[in-house]
C-alpha cells in the first residue's frame, strides 16, 4: 500500500501570546519544540493509521524569531518511510498579523515508529512524493537516515560513558 505525502499533511496555527514567550518577547524554544512534536505525531499517525512513538528529533533549526503577537504555522507531512519508521518534515512559518509579512522561522525533521497496542512495530505504507519539494525531500532522505543511524550509535556510546552512578 502507498500513500501520497499530502495525505499526511497536517497544519497547525497558533497565536503567539505573552505566556508563551521569553523575556525577549519571542516564543520559547521548548514551546516550539512541543508544537513540532505534536503536529509531526499527527502527520505520522495519519500516514500509518496506527499508534506512533517519537524515535528521534534530528534537529530544530531556529532561523528567525517568532514574536509575541505573530501567528506561527506548522506544516508537517511524512517525507520518507522505512519498514515501520517514518521521517516527518516540519516547516514553521511566522506571520506578522498586522503587516502580513511571512517567513520561514524553523525547519525540523523527526522520526516516528508505528506500533500496535502491545508496542510491537508495524509496517507502514510507502510514501509517494508528487511536488518538486516533496520529490527533493524524499530523494535526500536516505542521506539523513544514515546520519541519524550514525548519531544514534554515537549517543549509545555516550550513554555507556555517562551511566548513572549511585548517590553516596
Amino acid at each position: 500500500m502507498k500513500k501520497t505525502m499530502k495525505e499526511s499533511r497536517t497544519i497547525q496555527t497558533s497565536h503567539v501570546l505573552p505566556p508563551d514567550t521569553n523575556h525577549h518577547g519571542t516564543l520559547f524554544g521548548g514551546q516550539l519544540m512541543a508544537y513540532i512534536d505534536n503536529v509531526a505525531s499527527i502527520a505520522a499517525t495519519k500516514h500509518s493509521r496506527s499508534l506512533v512513538v517519537t524515535a528521534s528529533t534530528d534537529s530544530v533549526d531556529f532561523l528567525k524569531p517568532i514574536r509575541v503577537g505573530d501567528a506561527v504555522t506548522l506544516e508537517a507531512f511524512v517525507s520518507y518511510t522505512g519498514t515501520s519508521s517514518m521521517e516527518v518534515f516540519v516547516r514553521v512559518t511566522t506571520e506578522n498579523l498586522l503587516s502580513g509579512d511571512q517567513s520561514v522561522a524553523a525547519i525540523s525533521f523527526l522520526t516516528f515508529v508505528a506500533i500496535d497496542s502491545d508496542s510491537n512495530t508495524v509496517k507502514v505504507p510507502d510514501v509517494i512524493p508528487e511536488t518538486e519539494e516533496e520529490i527533493w525531500l524524499n530523494e535526500t532522505a536516505e542521506n539523513r537516515a544514515s546520519h541519524r543511524k550514525a548519531r544514534k550509535l554515537h549517543s549509545q556510546e555516550l550513554a555507556k560513558f555517562f551511566t548513572p552512578k549511585p548517590h553516596a
